[in-house]
């Protein structure tokens, strides 16, 4: 198979969660175990980070690949979903995994796939795994893809763990509560392993006391450090910056300078390519978009609209189902011109729900069955002075920047 065809049945051929909601959260690990076995244990052949949390995992991922590039290394980096392109999902130095690498690597598998029922997150891990292997990185930074215990990443036995920001998201599968939702993130705790929390929650720190304890890892609670900076925009990214400076401490084996962390913090976009995070689209009006999806990380992203200077604000907002979009749109501005939209997958939320709860709450609105409907409306719409925001879900983003691409 070629590449296209390849990626085409990786996600026809499989149930895949971010496309279709169908999930299978597995109760044991023993599928990737069984892979990885099959693929003579790639996770044990090279170094790791392995990153979980609701908000702020991607981010601090990517800053600490960037650090770690900046001080000269070879730096595998597993994140996910991707926005326009899977090979976005695994990166070497910043870098897209290769087409071949891709298609070779399914093609050659693909019976041990088949007849195992591999999922297709199960798949990208091995993948992921055996790339970083075969390339002979001098270490991975890999973020888990769903809580912690039971992902598919958690076979890994890594340098050093992080958790950042634990919010109320895919409750269906992690629990109810934050007590519950967290003693899932920590299950990638392991024994002797140091771990790292960025932000300390009331709610959720003696959840990670008592796993750290019980399996004799040390445990350590970032420092407030306002002495760096990051070109990833937002006030918010400090909490993830305490979190990814304390790992670069902890990594000894490594010389890695001030210097390093500063330049590697001020060009996470070029180092690594991140696209979604407050990314600003265009200038005049100005343009941002944001891939959070749920509450938690909208109230961040309130906060920084909140900050910035316009004359009218529009936002654009398509959801998937399941997301508690009410609560999201109970948060923002009522004095802002709404334009709702259905992403272009089955998990879309419909157009009716949000006419419903926009009249419910009297909110200026429009409706558009389409997200490049919608961003073009608000667009012929708004003056050099407006502010557009588009969000929701990050299928709403992906078909913004493929249009724009």
């Amino acid at each position: 198979m070629n590449y296209n065809q390849t990626v085409n049945w990786l996600f026809n051929q499989l149930p895949v969660y971010q496309l279709d909601g169908v999930f299978k959260y597995k109760v044991n690990l023993e599928p990737i175990l069984n892979t990885c076995d099959y693929l003579n244990n790639p996770q044990n052949k090279f170094r790791s980070i392995h990153v979980a949390g609701t908000n702020g995992k991607g981010s601090s991922s990517h800053m600490l690949s960037s650090i770690l590039q900046e001080a000269g290394l070879k730096v595998g980096l597993y994140t996910s979903p991707h926005l326009l392109d899977f090979r976005e999902r695994i990166k070497l130095n910043g870098k897209l995994v290769e087409k071949d690498f891709v298609s070779d690597f399914v093609t050659k598998n693909i019976e041990f796939f088949k007849n195992n029922k591999i999922s297709f997150f199960e798949m990208t891990v091995a993948m992921a795994f055996d790339y970083f292997a075969k390339s002979n990185v001098d270490i991975a930074i890999i973020e888990t893809g769903l809580g912690g215990r039971l992902d598919s990443t958690n076979i890994l036995n890594p340098l050093v763990s992080l958790i950042t920001n634990i919010g109320l998201d895919h409750k269906e599968f992690l629990g109810a509560n934050l007590k519950d939702i967290a003693k899932e993130k920590a299950g990638i705790i392991k024994s002797g392993v140091p771990v790292v929390i960025s932000e300390f929650q009331k709610e959720t720190y003696s959840v990670f006391e008592e796993k750290a304890k019980n399996l004799n890892s040390d445990l350590f609670l970032s420092n407030s450090l306002n002495k760096f900076k990051t070109d990833l925009i937002g006030d918010f990214q400090h909490k993830n910056i305490n979190g990814v400076v304390k790992v670069i401490s902890l990594l000894k084996e490594f010389n890695i300078s001030i210097d390093n962390i500063n330049s590697g913090l001020l060009n996470v976009q070029k180092n690594t390519g991140i696209t979604g995070r407050l990314q600003i689209l265009k200038q005049s009006p100005f343009v941002i978009c944001d891939v959070g999806h749920n509450l938690d990380a909208f109230k961040v992203i309130n906060d920084h609209i909140k900050s910035l200077k316009f004359k009218n604000l529009k936002i654009v907002l398509g959801f998937v189902k399941g997301k508690d979009f009410k609560k999201i749109i109970d948060i923002l501005p009522k004095s802002a011109h709404y334009f709702f939209c259905k992403p272009n997958i089955e998990r879309g939320l419909s157009l009716e729900n949000l006419a419903d709860y926009g009249s419910a709450c009297g909110l200026k609105y429009s409706l558009h069955n389409s997200v490049s409907d919608a961003y073009n409306s608000a667009l012929s719409s708004s003056v050099d002075d407006d502010l557009i925001f588009i969000g929701g879900s990050n299928f709403t983003i992906s078909e913004i920047l493929l249009e724009l691409n």
